[in-house]
């Protein structure tokens, strides 16, 4: 007679049985039987509900997809004798891609005379390096491209971290909003968490942990 090495509802092990007291033990318990592992000698079930797997195998699933991040990789371009109020202006983008962990390309752009002095654009890509050095490090050194100079920055803080962080912002915001919050003020503060803040411009082929 066939048999099965049948598993509890809970994980226990029942031991080795035949089929057919399997399907007495699931119908006893108001449960499925149902094979987890075919290829096993004996092949191994377990007693469950069925229908009650499959929700919560669902759910599961819907979550990791609702978790998955993406890298993204954020472009910002900047001229060797940028002016103080600009480079702050520019570094302020740069924190907030970072902040949402997302890579950022910074791309110098030499034009006419500024070509012979690249050290110039090495310079300014240092000092940005050092200004956000507690959000992101560089993970590809300048380099000379043509007229103008690369380099990449990457966030010390995972997508997936940011992202879960940003919800809880929101969510803390909301409750704000219901202990009596301005609809004005709440909405003033929520611009800073709007959606586009973790838009994809140029995906990275690895999703990032």
């Amino acid at each position: 007679m066939p048999e099965v090495r049948l598993v509890g509802p809970n994980g226990e092990q029942v031991g080795i049985v035949p089929i057919a007291k399997a399907m007495e033990l699931a119908r006893e318990a108001d449960l499925d039987l149902v094979e987890v592992a075919p290829m096993a000698r004996p092949p191994v079930a377990k007693l469950m509900d069925y229908g009650k797997f499959k929700y919560e195998s669902a759910l599961k699933a819907r979550e990791a997809r609702r978790n998955q991040a993406q890298t993204v990789i954020k472009e910002m371009k900047l001229r060797p004798k940028i002016d103080p109020h600009d480079y702050e202006t520019k570094k302020g983008h740069v924190v907030r891609f970072l902040k949402a962990g997302d890579k950022v390309k910074i791309t110098i752009m030499f034009r006419g005379r500024e070509q012979s002095r690249p050290e110039l654009g090495y310079r300014l890509l240092q000092r940005l390096a050092q200004d956000v050095a507690e959000l992101g490090f560089v993970e590809f050194s300048p380099k000379q491209d043509g007229r103008n100079m690369i380099m990449v920055l990457g966030p010390t803080k995972k997508k997936s971290e940011a992202m879960a962080e940003a919800r809880e912002a929101r969510e803390a915001r909301i409750g704000t909003k219901r202990d009596g919050e301005s609809d004005g003020e709440f909405e003033g503060e929520l611009e800073d968490l709007a959606p586009e803040d973790f838009g994809t411009t140029e995906v990275d082929a690895a999703p990032q942990e």
